[in-house]
């Protein structure tokens, strides 16, 4: 492939030429699923991105998913890999950087702490995106965390159609990996019963992977059948400065207390020369250890006449000062002969860094997790150092978090090694097959089914009850995280409803902890649920749209919580800390990413009419061709659905009580869509109540129960051309065109709903999503597909649609016609059409935003 190792050097910024794995896996023109097995330090990274980007981006193939997931099993470091591929794709000159998609590729953060930018507006756009398996698969299972609710289907859509997920360390990510491949083998199903419209496939990649991993269940054991052998590099291409130019000493020295680190470090450091040659690298297993490490090096005599520079990295840090180690410590020139710098971390150094130690200290860990760690000495070649602290496990160990037979293997393997150098762990591999089943196991503590997956279809909000948690499905080691910012709050008030954190703002803690740390010992305060006295902290109250007290049951996993500034927690240098008591700075907010360009649809769309009384059809009109063109591109089957769809959105918002739901913020808001979604079945009613996605398939049913509800069997001709395109739709076809406009934002998709706030109006009458029966909406003027505008008439709002189960005037339920849609498309792709249809409606708002603002300009 001559043509791919010049797109190759220019990728890497004509540094590196091609390995032969990498072109091996660039030769395929099928995108797959497929293994991945290739050392640690021999270009992953940009062997796959190198993949993806000459199918998708050079050759221009659209059998390739547009979107390239890098999913990562720890996650602070993920900024490192976000800026590689931006490096990367910026040398080939197609990385986005404001303005139109148009054969770019922007990069994307995905996390709790970041800015993750627009990237959901533009579907039809290739996209890198970047995050932990917390973050990742939490939104392919739509509950993601740190994300709103009114988010989570539209990323669950986008994530699960069109996308390549790499799955990187895989023997780091516990149950996780499990669900990664339990929710390819459901993809895989849906593409086989014909209900996936684009690609979605999964690349697993380590360097240890065993492919016996992938058959853990019924689901996937007929694709690891089908899968080919993990491609990896052959004996024979072992050669080269990587290979031969690599050594690692490694020994194992019993430590028989912690308090003995700081020294020990302090010796091997200074003593054995290495401190003129590069960085120090200490990996120790949780993050107090960590913290403790830190504080105690800090204070060590011999480092401090050394002028030894100390760090501390680890996972409760926010991404503020996160960024701050990319320019710091974590690249090539920080890691330079003459760096005198020891940095204390813990198992996110394991993944997505691309750093080089001159000594590593290391405590004793599972096989899996210690060769991550080797890697980080001499990535790049030469003489480095490692040293294995191990403690007694009858002393109170951090190692304990594991079971005793993997620490008992690693130990063992450490015994057959005394370099630990990429040639001699191939080798070890090889000629020690039996030693894999102990060193490498993988046995889930449980699998995500296909029941699962479409429970977690049903985003209604549950206001008595905490949503369904997923933790279960992402780590099982690993105690879940929640977020907390901090902000100035003065005592004695509540925050105000506007206040919102940065993406920078956001630091992972765990539930635990932040529930001992808010609220006390569960076991030892009288009033557990109550935050401990001085300590003042709220979570958001999705019913009353505003902040309210935290209490211990709402701190959950994914939980957004508002801490004051003067109540302390965190530090800086140390990250999260609730020892900590001073007033913890606040955190600039990252400008907002640019508004995108112009899409060609609508360049020369003309100017809304100054008459108010067609701004709804006027926006409908551009949805619709913004719609019908994003789908022409990916799906054109359904771009004029979709064009019928956008154009007819936003009929509820000619309710009266839409206009007062803006003009007073303090009324609970009409919810416009389920309105827009009734007027369309009132239209088919009236024009073919027998309609198949009405009465069609109930008649002799509800004849033979003589209900005297039943619509006579004539109905009028249709007199406009949006009611014949309606007439003209099949009964899957209109289920799915109500269906994209109820969800449009996210709040009634598979039930309609009764917020507790509004159970009734003033009159006792039910209200259901600021609806209720007898109300009356006015005629109303859309646009048909040729772009003519039409008068439609009113209707008296019945909310029988709302009920469960048939009813004699509209047929099925709500819940009943999404579950139809369901079996039709499937959880992944109902939710990708929800996705970008929402994109659609969003950035016709965003254009029209710019072109009264343009206007506004002008005026002045």
């Amino acid at each position: 492939m001559p043509g791919y190792h010049r797109f190759f050097e220019q990728l890497s910024g004509a540094r590196l030429r091609s390995h032969a794995w990498q072109a091996a896996l660039a030769s395929s023109s099928a995108c797959a699923n497929r293994l991945i097995r290739i050392p640690t330090g021999f270009g992953k990274t940009l062997g796959v991105l190198g993949a993806w980007a000459w199918h998708r981006i050079h050759r221009k193939d659209d059998s390739w998913p547009r979107r390239l997931v890098w999913c990562l099993p720890m996650g602070v470091l993920t900024e490192q890999i976000a800026l590689e591929m931006r490096r990367a794709l910026r040398a080939l000159g197609a990385l986005w950087q404001g303005g139109s998609h148009a054969d770019r590729v922007g990069v994307h953060l995905l996390g709790g702490g970041v800015d993750s930018g627009n990237w959901q507006l533009h579907p039809e756009a290739c996209a890198v995106l970047v995050g932990t398996q917390k973050m990742l698969l939490s939104r392919a299972m739509n509950r993601g965390y740190a994300v709103p609710r009114s988010l989570w289907p539209v990323e669950f859509g986008l994530l699960n159609q069109d996308c390549l997920w790499v799955m990187d360390e895989v023997q780091l990510m516990d149950v996780g990996f499990a669900t990664s491949i339990q929710i390819q083998a459901l993809r895989d199903e849906d593409r086989s019963c014909g209900r996936t419209l684009r690609p979605c496939f999964s690349w697993w990649m380590s360097a240890t992977l065993q492919s016996a991993w992938l058959s853990k269940s019924p689901d996937t054991s007929t694709m690891a059948r089908q899968l080919a052998a993990p491609l990896a590099i052959d004996p024979a291409d072992r050669h080269g400065r990587l290979w031969d130019d690599v050594s690692k000493p490694c020994c194992r020295k019993v430590i028989r207390h912690e308090a003995e680190m700081p020294r020990l470090i302090a010796g091997e450091y200074i003593d054995t020369g290495a401190v003129h040659n590069g960085p120090a690298l200490v990996v120790v297993n949780t993050v107090d250890r960590a913290i403790r490490l830190y504080q105690a090096l800090l204070g060590e005599k011999r480092l401090k006449d050394e002028g030894i520079e100390i760090r501390l990295l680890h996972s409760r840090f926010r991404p503020a000062e996160r960024r701050c180690w990319q320019k710091s410590i974590l690249h090539r020139n920080a890691c330079s002969p003459g760096a005198k710098r020891i940095i204390v971390t813990t198992r996110v150094i394991e993944a997505g860094t691309d750093m080089s130690a001159a000594l590593l200290v290391t405590e004793l860990a599972p096989w899996p997790h210690l060769v991550q760690r080797f890697g980080r000495c001499a990535r790049w070649g030469g003489r480095g150092r490692i040293l294995v602290a191990d403690l007694p496990e009858e002393q109170p160990s951090p190692a304990r978090q594991w079971p005793r037979t993997e620490l008992q293997a690693a130990r063992q393997a450490l015994g057959h090694l005394e370099d630990v150098s990429p040639l001699n762990l191939e080798a070890f591999e090889e000629n020690h097959p039996r030693l894999h089943c102990r060193l490498y196991p993988f046995k889930p503590a449980r699998l995500l089914l296909r029941q699962d997956l479409e429970r977690l279809f049903d985003t209604t909000p549950r206001f008595c009850e905490a949503d369904v948690d997923v933790s279960r499905w992402i780590h099982s080691s690993e105690e879940s995280n929640l977020y907390v910012f901090w902000a100035p709050v003065a005592g004695g008030r509540n925050p105000g409803s506007g206040l919102r954190p940065s993406g920078d703002a956001l630091c992972a803690v765990p539930v635990s902890a932040a529930q001992t740390w808010l609220c006390g010992n569960a076991d030892k305060t009288p009033k557990g649920s109550r935050l401990k006295e001085k300590m003042r902290a709220w979570v958001w109250d999705r019913a009353g749209g505003k902040w309210r007290r935290a209490r211990r049951q709402d701190l959950n996993p994914g939980q957004t919580v508002l801490v004051a500034a003067d109540c302390g927690g965190y530090d800086p240098e140390k990250g999260w800390w609730p020892a900590g008591q001073a007033v913890v700075p606040a955190v600039e907010a990252a400008p907002p990413e640019p508004i995108p360009a112009a899409d060609g649809a609508l360049e020369n769309e003309p100017p809304g009419s100054p008459d108010q009384r067609q701004i709804i059809a006027v926006h409908g009109r551009r949805v619709g061709r913004l719609a019908r063109t994003l789908m022409s591109l990916m799906a054109p089957a359904y771009a004029d659905l979709f064009d019928l769809a956008g154009r007819l959105h936003d009929w509820g918002k000619a309710h009266p009580a839409f206009n007062a739901s803006i003009t007073d913020p303090e009324r609970i808001g009409l919810c416009h869509e389920a309105a827009s979604a009734l007027a369309l079945l009132t239209l088919l009613q009236r024009i073919d109540p027998y309609h198949p996605a009405l009465l069609g398939p109930w008649r002799e049913l509800f004849a033979a129960t003589g209900s005297p509800a039943l619509p006579p069997h004539g109905h009028p001709a249709p007199a406009t051309p949006i009611e014949r395109e309606l007439l003209a739709l099949e009964e899957i076809g209109f289920h799915l065109a109500a269906f994209l406009v109820c969800a449009q934002h996210g709040r009634a998709r598979m039930a309609w709903y009764t917020a507790p706030a509004g159970r009734c109006a003033e009159d006792d009458r039910p209200l259901i999503l600021g609806l209720k029966n007898g109300d009356e909406i006015p005629v109303v003027t859309l646009a048909d597909a040729q772009g003519g505008f039409h008068v439609l008439p009113g209707f008296t709002v019945d909310l029988a649609p709302a009920l469960s189960g048939l009813n004699p005037k509209t047929g099925m339920g709500w819940t009943e016609r999404v579950i139809r849609l369901l079996d039709a498309f499937g959880p992944f792709t109902l939710a990708w059409f929800e996705a970008v249809f929402r994109a659609a409606d969003q950035r016709a708002s965003i254009l029209e935003g710019a072109a009264e603002q343009a206007m506004a300009g002008k005026a002045r």
